[in-house]
């Protein structure tokens, strides 16, 4: 990554941080409302009957459904991070990235089925181009052993969390209680308000993402279309040929789009660390990335089950109502990011405080996974209340503060540690591998949603919830062996 200018890198008017990162806090904050925004309705409209609206899809094929697109969301960061280092750089990634988010909020806002569809696959291009670049262009923000690294990816992180908050408010409002496709409207308004506060803040970033971190060449543009062309070609006739053996129906392309999305970050994996042109280190830090990648995508399994069967217990099995004031079900999806707002502050000024004794990465993923798997053994009893009726709010609003303490510990610490173990040739690109790691719990947790409504609650949330301490465990257990891959990245 091009080296922060001094007055960037010495900058201490935003809480201490670069006056740049409050661009950046600021510009993902309204990009996550118009992606919460969506998030908060879209399983209850796929699910809601045709007469009120929705799309009248069933429970297992709208939360399968709502697990690719969340997936595809951070597939999509893999060649978006590829394109900001090789052809657009970082900075005007994101600002193409948000212009075509804000284009396929405006598309789903559209009173149709199929424009919904065709506005999804839009956000997920333009959130490819964005996601992972501003996460890249934080950490450029930084050197490596900055102590205020990690602090400042938590308040970066809080900007994600103060959209997450707003958006269930105004688009869930707007969609459970108006029209669906207004809530929709309503998250491309929150990108256009996002992309509005990036450009004013442009001048503010000094030469942070100018420029491609290792520009394209003729030989590596004719590759890459070669590349592209074949894969395109593969991935087609094994379709084909599915298509040909089982016939053409929904569940087969879910299933098909599954199954490339897990080989996607296996693949890479495969092929980077086969690269004779890493130095020894640089390989060492990219295995500790894919353990640790392994270790996320477990958490993500669990964690983003918050818009789907999260969403649908509190719709069908919560009452919705607290201290007497009734609200629509989406809105308890504010309650994470109001634990984070308040929590996050707390556990940045946490790890700067013990400095060179807070634990290190593996430890901290750990607490992660232990806590997001204790909030589902938590959502056993929350089903056991509940029985044939619906149970007290309070039961999901310990579930997230639970959840929130995991997340704190694993995803911040993610972002950081990714752009410090990640070469410095190839920072976006790493970073968009990263994500998949979303991607690939997206996946899984979408797969395993489609037992919601068939086995018992009690079943699912404990299994589910038991396999998320084991991984746990069994980074502590491995804790040594990765950081010894680590470096001297703690």
């Amino acid at each position: 990554m091009s080296a922060a200018p001094p007055d960037v890198a010495t900058d201490r008017r935003f809480f201490g941080h670069p006056r740049a990162l409050a661009t950046l806090f600021g510009t993902e904050m309204w990009e996550r409302f118009s992606y919460y925004g969506m998030r908060a309705i879209l399983v209850l409209y796929l699910t809601a009957s045709t007469e009120d609206g929705g799309a009248g899809l069933s429970v297992g094929e709208a939360t399968v459904l709502y697990g690719l697109y969340n997936a595809s969301v951070y597939l999509a960061s893999l060649p978006g991070g590829w394109l900001a280092d090789k052809v657009f750089g970082h900075r005007r990634a994101v600002l193409i990235g948000g212009c075509v988010i804000a284009l396929g909020h405006f598309v789903t806002a559209v009173p149709a089925v199929p424009s919904v569809y065709v506005g999804l696959f839009l956000i997920v291009l333009g959130t490819g181009l964005l996601k992972p670049n501003m996460s890249t262009m934080v950490g450029g923000l930084y050197s490596r052993n900055d102590p205020r690294r990690d602090a400042g990816f938590s308040i970066f992180y809080m900007g994600i969390n103060v959209g997450a908050l707003l958006a269930p408010i105004v688009c869930g409002y707007l969609g459970q209680e108006v029209d669906w496709h207004l809530g929709f409207a309503a998250a491309g308004v929150g990108m256009l308000l996002g992309l509005g506060q990036y450009i004013y803040g442009w001048r503010y970033m000094g030469h942070i993402g100018e420029q491609p971190e290792s520009p394209i060449t003729p030989p590596e543009r004719s590759r890459a279309w070669r590349s592209v062309s074949l894969g395109a070609t593969v991935v087609l006739a094994l379709f084909a040929a599915a298509v040909a053996i089982f016939g053409l129906t929904a569940g087969l392309v879910q299933n098909f789009l599954g199954v490339f999305i897990l080989s996607v970050p296996a693949i890479w994996f495969a092929r980077t660390l086969r690269n004779r042109d890493w130095q020894d280190t640089d390989r060492s830090r990219l295995k500790a990335l894919g353990l640790l990648f392994l270790a996320s995508a477990v958490f993500w399994m669990i964690y983003d089950q918050g818009g789907s069967t999260m969403s649908l217990f509190a719709e069908t099995h919560t009452r919705d109502s607290l201290f007497g004031i009734h609200f629509p079900s989406s809105f308890f999806q504010s309650v994470n990011p109001v634990f984070i707002l308040a929590l996050a502050p707390v556990i940045a000024s946490l790890w700067v405080h013990l400095g060179s004794r807070q634990p290190s990465t593996p430890i901290k993923f750990s607490l992660g996974l232990l806590l997001v798997g204790v909030s589902f053994l938590v959502m056993v009893g929350a089903a056991n209340a509940a029985g044939d009726g619906a149970t007290a709010a309070t039961w999901l609003i310990c579930v997230y503060f639970i959840q929130t303490v995991g997340e704190l510990c694993i995803s911040p610490v993610g972002l950081s540690t990714a752009t410090k173990l990640a070469p410095a040739a190839t920072v976006g690109t790493t970073m968009g591998v990263w994500f998949l790691s979303i991607s690939v719990g997206d996946v899984v947790g979408g797969w395993a949603s489609g037992f919601y409504d068939s086995v018992s609650l009690e079943l699912y949330f404990g299994v589910s919830g038991l396999l998320a301490i084991g991984a746990g465990l069994l980074v502590v257990m491995a804790r040594k062996r990765i950081l010894r891959l680590m470096s001297g990245i703690r």
